[in-house]
């Protein structure tokens, strides 16, 4: 995957974009009135209605400045939302505007507006270029990043303490040996690896990148058996799976959900963690270390950055209202207030020098300091579904016993060149 460099203060200078950064693109709606179906997910992590509020909240500020204009909002689960975008799709029902995780299939069927047609140039430019790269197919905007999040080693800090360990690992020797005075300590889980079904191409590209490749080269075609995405996983299968540094499930059967509530259990001495898992662990009492990932002599060449999506569907031909409503939503009010109370990271530039200022997100830096350099899985190919998917069901078979790495990652590459060619 392409990265583009990110200058935050020359960017933050050059745009003027210091403050809030709504009513500098599209004129309001004046052609009558106009409703727009905003279809969003819910990220409310214990059932309340912080997301709804949110929206309800953001919606009638907009509205109230923009009389003619009213704004649906229907919020529904992670589990549900994608498939019933697709759905409405389908059934020639597409809202004016959805928050989702993919973008892929929508713009390459030519049913999305591309960024330019619907943002000002400033707020168009105030993307983090890690997301903005993202959100782009055949080097066209479409997908604009709505939330954001990157990975980092976490440690529990008892954990640690109890088993005679005085510093974080910042490099593959380190980890080890950390997780070899955890297993002698009787920790269940010395390091977590969940290579099970449930998202096990993220663990892999968190490792990918941390071994100095990724899933893609320089020109965005798949190279997931390379040499050095093949040397990773045999140093983690010889490393800790095979030294019974991974815990009492296999790597392959052990999913996130699982890891991360084990995790929050006071059971594993080290896992992969997000912002979330942060949050969660720490209402159970569990103090979390968090470092950079590290690498084979120090720390990762990049951290795997997240994005959440955020996209106007042309059905409806609404393109002047979407466009002005997002100019809206990527106002620094809206970015942070959404960002600062999930414990995700903002996907501007303007909101993110903000954030990294303001004590209020303190908890948050150690993330802050790993998105500009982020890289994010290519969710910009069409192929990419069926290639998670694909990784997902067989990549925790490269450390299972009796197999090699290079015949797995090998299977599942060549497969992936075959989904490309047929984009």
């Amino acid at each position: 995957m392409q990265r583009r460099i990110l200058g935050l203060t020359a960017t933050i200078a050059a745009l003027g974009l210091t403050g809030v950064i709504s009513g500098c693109g599209l004129t309001g709606a004046d052609s009558g009135d106009v409703t727009l179906k905003l279809v969003a997910a819910d990220y409310d992590l214990t059932g309340g209605n912080t997301t709804q509020k949110y929206w309800d909240d953001l919606t009638a500020a907009y509205e109230a400045e923009h009389p003619g204009v009213n704004v649906e909002v229907q919020i529904e689960s992670w589990n549900d939302v994608d498939r019933k975008v697709a759905e409405m799709v389908k059934a020639g029902q597409a809202p004016d505007i959805a928050q989702i995780g993919a973008y892929a299939d929508y713009a390459a069927a030519g049913q999305l507006y591309s960024a330019d047609e619907l943002l000002s140039i400033p707020v168009q430019a105030n993307f983090l270029a890690p997301l903005a790269s993202a959100g782009e197919m055949k080097r066209t905007q479409y997908g604009l990043p709505f939330a954001a999040s990157t990975r980092l080693l976490f440690f529990n800090q008892k954990l640690f303490d109890r088993a005679g360990i005085t510093e974080a690992p910042t490099t593959w020797a380190e980890l080890t040996a950390a997780a070899e005075k955890l297993k002698d300590d009787d920790v269940p889980y010395p390091f977590a690896l969940p290579l099970g079904p449930e998202e096990a191409q993220a663990e892999t590209m968190m490792w990918l990148l941390s071994g100095g490749d990724g899933y893609t080269d320089a020109t965005d075609r798949y190279r997931i058996d390379s040499d050095q995405n093949v040397a990773t996983f045999d140093w983690l299968k010889k490393n800790l799976v095979e030294k019974e540094l991974t815990g009492p499930v296999a790597p392959g059967r052990l999913n996130r959900k699982d890891a991360f509530a084990a995790f929050t259990r006071g059971e594993v001495g080290m896992l992969n963690g997000h912002p979330s898992l942060m949050q969660e662990a720490e209402k159970k009492g569990v103090t979390v270390g968090k470092v950079a990932l590290p690498g084979p002599n120090g720390k990762a060449k990049a951290s795997m950055g997240v994005a959440d999506w955020i996209m106007g569907f042309k059905q409806n031909g609404h393109r002047q209202e979407i466009g002005d409503f997002l100019n809206f939503v990527f106002s620094d009010k809206n970015v942070l207030a959404f960002a600062g109370g999930n414990d995700l990271l903002p996907v501007t530039v303007s909101a993110y020098s903000r954030m990294e200022s303001e004590e209020e997100h303190k908890n948050l830096r150690a993330f802050l300091k790993e998105l500009p350099s982020s890289q994010l899985p290519p969710v910009g190919k069409t192929s990419w579904a069926q290639v998670s998917e694909n990784i997902k069901q067989n990549i925790g078979k490269a450390v299972a016993p009796g197999t090699r790495p290079v015949d797995v990652l090998g299977k599942i590459g060549r497969e992936a060149t075959e989904a490309e060619s047929a984009e």
